[in-house]
């Protein structure tokens, strides 16, 4: 069988998005999501809440390409942009003052990526 790639259509745009913003602007860390979003389902990233805890200090901004899951807690305001919030998660993130997004977002509010953690 061959690769078939993502099969989400907005998946699909989201990847070339990102390969077109890492060629344009020489951002590797666009180019870096893709390669993890691109990859298959069984290969997925999914990050729970207390990994981010564990991982990112106060007010940084960490990109998770995958799923954020809300198994644990987290007590300091995190920037998190990702392909897919649970509602925990979601709602644990903005209760301890940090800011839930997607990654699009991210990309145009930060469109070098620079001082950006990949959590995978």
């Amino acid at each position: 069988m061959k690769p078939t790639g993502p099969t989400n259509p907005y998946l699909k745009q989201l990847v070339e998005e990102l390969e077109k913003k890492s060629k344009e602007l020489g951002a590797p860390i666009w180019k870096a999501l893709a390669e993890n979003l691109s990859k298959p389902r069984r290969k997925k990233v999914e990050v729970n809440v207390y990994e981010i805890e564990r991982n990112a200090k106060e007010n940084e901004t960490v990109v998770v390409p995958g799923v954020v899951l809300g198994s644990g807690e987290i007590k300091k305001p995190v920037n998190v942009a990702a392909w897919k919030f649970s509602p925990k998660a979601e709602e644990k993130i903005k209760k301890a003052g940090g800011k839930v997004m997607k990654i699009e977002d991210l990309m145009k509010e930060n469109p070098k990526g620079s001082n950006v953690k990949i959590l995978v």
